[in-house]
C-alpha cells in the first residue's frame, strides 16, 4: 500500500499468544482511528487474514507454529498492494534485527513497547516512516557499525555500486536517513525543507527499488558508514 493518512487504519494483529493478542488490541482499541479488524495465531493464518481483510498495517510476531513471522512477512509483501508490517518479538538480538528488517518490515518493536509508542509506532509505519523502539534501533546501529560486522568487500562494493545511481544530494540525504536522522533533523542538518527530504527519499528509493527507510539506511551501512559511501 502507498502511505495512508491516518483517518482511520485497519490492523491485523498475528501472535501465536492470545493474552498478547488481547493486550494489543486494548491498547490499540484505545484510539477511535484504529481498527482491530482480524487476528490470527500463526504466520500462515495471518497470511489468509491480510488477504481477506485487506489491512493497513499488520503487527506480525515473529517466534509462531505452522509459519514463522519472518515467512510470513516476505508472503504478505509479496502481494499486490500490500500493507506495512511491523515485526513483534521480545528478543532484540544482532541477527533477529538485521533479519527482519531485510524482509521488507516497515519497523521492529519489542512486546515491552509502551502503549504510546505502540501507537505512534503503528501510525508512523501506515504513514511510510520506520517503526523502531529505541532499543531496537540502539541495537540496527551498533550490528551495522561494528567493526567485526561481516561486511567482506565484495558485499561492499555492491552496496556502493548502488548507491552510485544517486545523485550527490539523494546520496546525503540517504547517508543522513543511514544514521538514524528524522526528515526534520535532516532537513536542518542539510539546509533543506522537509518537504524536500521527502521527495529525495522517495526518489533514492525508487531508483533503487527498496521498500522503505529502514532499508536504505541498512544499504547505507552495507556500504561503510564513512560520508562519502561512494569512494
Amino acid at each position: 500500500m502507498g502511505d495512508v493518512t491516518p483517518e482511520h487504519l485497519r490492523i491485523v494483529i498475528v501472535d501465536d499468544d492470545p493474552l498478547v493478542r488481547a493486550g494489543l488490541v486494548m491498547i490499540l482499541g484505545g484510539d477511535p482511528a484504529l481498527s482491530v479488524v482480524a487476528q490470527a495465531a500463526d504466520g500462515a493464518a495471518g497470511v489468509v487474514a491480510v488477504e481477506r481483510e485487506h489491512p493497513d498495517v499488520v503487527l506480525m510476531d515473529i517466534r509462531m507454529p505452522v509459519m514463522d513471522g519472518l515467512a510470513a512477512t516476505e508472503r504478505i509483501l509479496g502481494m499486490p498492494h500490500p500493507p506495512r508490517v511491523v515485526l513483534l518479538t521480545t528478543f532484540d538480538t544482532d541477527e533477529m534485527v538485521l533479519r527482519g528488517l531485510r524482509t521488507g518490515a516497515a519497523g521492529f518493536l519489542l512486546k515491552d513497547t509502551s502503549p504510546p509508542q505502540l501507537i505512534a509506532a503503528v501510525r508512523d509505519a501506515a504513514a511510510g516512516s520506520p517503526a523502531l523502539s529505541p532499543r531496537v534501533a540502539e541495537t540496527l546501529i551498533a550490528a551495522a557499525t561494528a567493526p567485526e560486522r561481516a561486511r567482506d568487500d565484495e558485499a561492499r562494493a555492491a552496496a556502493r555500486t548502488e548507491l552510485a545511481q544517486l545523485t550527490e544530494r539523494e546520496l546525503e540525504v540517504a547517508q543522513a536517513v543511514g544514521r538514524g536522522l528524522s526528515n526534520a533533523e535532516v532537513a536542518a542538518e542539510l539546509y533543506m525543507s522537509i518537504a524536500t527530504v521527502k521527495a529525495h527519499v522517495g526518489r533514492a528509493l525508487a531508483k533503487l527499488q527498496l521498500e522503505n527507510r529502514v532499508q536504505l539506511a541498512l544499504l547505507v551501512h552495507d556500504a561503510g558508514t564513512g560520508r562519502d559511501s561512494r569512494k
